[in-house]
């Protein structure tokens, strides 16, 4: 097996039947694949991990995606929104403590009340910050106008997560009506392309009806749409939502793990330099789970600065970590995990995406 996997990490171009190899590893036999994406990611994007100040602006959303806790119909949850006054209260902080850049995260809304709130936290965020802040959006599917608008705004980068790129288990994650379409997924991820952001997508690893060849389509998707930043990590299920009735039918925590980091490790091996985030789910089923992404190959990590009384009504999944931390104790635990990874921290860099500047520079030609 170790002559087998050594071949195909010293091939130029890795194949999808070459990656459904490297997904089916046994723990034991993937240490080789780990170390070479370590190796990669020193070369092409360096030891540096950058801060993405994250803020949960509000978990209304019209969506009811049949994995999310935040889903429309789930009752559970006071509903809330941040006022302008608390997101620049995060903002400044990040400013201050120079995080350099924050993503705006919320559950999915397109009123023109939303949309143009947004649009003026932004103007707001730039000023304050002389421009120096940079802003990621996650603020799901919108109009070609809106996105256009937030980008002229002053955001850069724009998160939509495709959670899974097999249409069929789409389907089975989702509403079966307009508002929950594949095809509108896709369409909004060329939108944001084609508007001018930093395009990051991610999905989920261990859902059920998932398999091997699925994770597989997945990374070949990143590569095959030219992705430039990618937040991935494993299911995590959640008792309020349907797919909570299937969660014998998923991989032991073990095993999501094990799959989360040998998907982040492939990545930086097929995709050297764009983006990866060590998500919070990683530490959620495995206390030491970023620190193995960071080691793998991931090199963004986004400490939580929403106001802590909101954060127990932002659980997208169960037992999400550091939901009653101030931003001063997130911080110094990310410190100790990205310095106990072996790297360093970018304070005061945007670490904008490599690959986009590539791609940027590739189009403008």
């Amino acid at each position: 097996m170790a002559h087998i996997v050594e071949n195909i990490l010293q091939k130029e171009f890795i194949n999808n039947e070459d990656i459904r190899l490297l997904l089916e590893l046994a723990t034991a036999d993937s240490e080789r694949l780990i170390n070479h994406a370590h190796e990669i990611k020193t070369a092409s994007v360096g030891r540096k991990v950058f801060f993405r100040g994250l803020i949960e602006y509000s978990n209304i959303c019209t969506k009811n995606c049949f994995y999310c806790g935040i889903r429309k119909d789930n009752s559970r949850y006071q509903r809330y929104t941040l006022s302008d006054e608390e997101v620049m209260e995060a903002a400044r902080y990040a400013y201050v403590n120079k995080f350099a850049s924050i993503v705006i995260q919320s559950g999915e809304q397109s009123s023109k009340a939303f949309t143009h709130t947004i649009e003026n936290l932004l103007h707001s965020i730039y000023r304050e910050t002389n421009g120096e802040l940079h802003v990621t959006l996650s603020l799901g599917e919108q109009t070609e106008d809106t996105y256009k608008k937030w980008y002229d705004a002053g955001a850069h980068r724009y998160l939509l997560r495709i959670e899974v790129s097999n249409p069929l288990l789409y389907e089975k994650l989702h509403p079966n009506d307009l508002r929950h379409t594949y095809k509108a997924r896709l369409e909004a991820l060329a939108l944001l392309r084609n508007t001018g952001y930093q395009v990051g997508t991610g999905v989920m690893i261990g859902l059920p009806f998932q398999t091997i060849a699925d994770l597989a389509d997945d990374l070949c998707f990143f590569r095959d749409f030219d992705i430039d930043m990618v937040g991935m990590g494993p299911y995590v299920e959640h008792e309020a939502t349907p797919l909570w009735e299937y969660r014998s039918n998923i991989p032991s925590v073990a095993d999501r793990v094990d799959l989360s980091i040998k998907m982040v490790a492939i990545l930086r091996i097929i995709m050297p330099d764009i983006n990866i985030a060590a998500t919070t789910a990683m530490q959620t089923l495995d206390s030491k789970g970023r620190e193995k992404a960071i080691y793998a190959g991931a090199n963004v990590i986004m400490p939580n600065l929403t106001p802590v009384k909101y954060r127990d009504n932002y659980l997208l999944y169960e037992n999400k970590p550091n939901v009653k931390d101030q931003p001063d104790e997130t911080r110094r635990s990310l410190e100790k995990n990205i310095r106990a990874a072996g790297d360093e921290i970018g304070y005061g860099e945007w670490g904008d995406s490599r690959h986009y500047k590539k791609r940027k520079a590739k189009s403008e030609k």
